[in-house]
């Protein structure tokens, strides 16, 4: 009978950015989980491209597949 998998030997799912926007009087900002924060912007939606763009990086100390 072959082994059965325990639900500790499920594999993590690979970290990820969670950023989201945020207003500060007149200026638009990107914040992140990981403690990055990009550059206060008046266009809400430049705010949300420093937010997509830094989802597409990898975490640091991430391994690489």
């Amino acid at each position: 009978m072959p082994p059965q998998a325990s639900p500790d030997d499920t594999p993590a799912p690979p970290p990820t950015h969670r950023t989201t926007t945020t207003e500060r009087g007149s200026f638009a900002l990107a914040l992140c989980g990981c403690g990055w924060r990009g550059p206060a912007r008046r266009s809400r939606e430049r705010a949300r491209q420093d937010a997509a763009q830094h989802s597409s990086a990898p975490l640091a100390g991430a391994a690489l597949p």
